[in-house]
């Protein structure tokens, strides 16, 4: 197995010091590879993501159980931005992007957690393009006006600009077409197997999930009810019926 960029251990997150969230989630993303966190809505899977990030903290939840390593390290209480620093990025749900900035604006907006130079942030605005050419066509446009899709490549953009070694992508295919989710997908592979980037996807969409990941994860009121091979879990119809409500197949 390859070594755990991230490993979850063990987690128990509560929100305002009484609810009750995440029940011992344990989970690990091996270095490069791509990992599912799929389950119904509620389930856990964004608490799960924001845990990772600390960014669970501003909605007054805290991990209070377990443990969080990023590359070994316990990251567990760590401030959100320092570990934007250290390479771990959340693409928030809903794609949250600054309606009234530019495509552009938006995308430089990850870029300067790293205090690039000037050339750097320019070839690292370049990159986005080159992965995404439809926002280089309307890097001048404000954000608010292109679709949804357009929206979800912009927020991935803007986490590509902080140079992340793990992204927590969360519900990228909320409200897209099966073409566009298809092609958002398309293109996390390809960061994935040409920048070696490691990605946790939280998604209701297991046919596509399922159908990108190496590994999988399934959640279930805050509690990982299943887990393994993305090919394996594929073939079980029984998930389907138990946990996710539907059919596991492609859409």
């Amino acid at each position: 197995m390859p070594t755990p960029i991230l490993t979850v251990e063990n987690v128990h997150v509560v929100y305002g010091g009484v609810i009750l969230a995440l029940r011992g989630v344990s989970l690990q993303v091996a270095e490069g590879a791509i990992v599912a966190l799929l389950g119904a809505n509620g389930a856990g899977k964004t608490t799960t993501l924001k845990a990772i990030s600390s960014l669970v903290r501003a909605e007054r939840g805290q991990v209070v159980q377990g443990d969080i390593r990023f590359r070994g390290e316990s990251i567990v209480g760590a401030d959100a931005a320092s570990l934007v620093r250290r390479g771990i990025v959340q693409v928030l749900e809903g794609r949250r992007c600054f309606a009234h900035l530019t495509v552009e604006e938006n995308i430089l907006a990850g870029g300067y957690v790293n205090r690039p130079s000037s050339r750097a942030l320019a070839a690292d605005l370049e990159r986005v393009y080159a992965w995404f050419p439809r926002l280089k066509q309307r890097r001048r446009q404000p954000a608010g006006l292109n679709s949804g899709g357009e929206q979800q490549m912009i927020a991935i953009g803007r986490a590509l600009m902080t140079r992340p070694r793990l992204v927590l992508l969360d519900e990228p295919s909320m409200g897209l077409a099966p073409m566009l989710v298809e092609e958002i997908l398309e293109i996390v592979r390809g960061m994935n197997e040409q920048d070696g980037v490691s990605f946790l996807l939280a998604e209701q969409n297991t046919g596509f999930a399922l159908r990108y990941a190496d590994y999988a994860y399934v959640v279930e009121n805050g509690e990982i009810s299943a887990h393994g091979a993305a090919r394996e879990l594929a073939d079980r119809t029984d998930l389907a019926s138990l946990y996710l409500g539907g059919a596991v197949a492609a859409d």
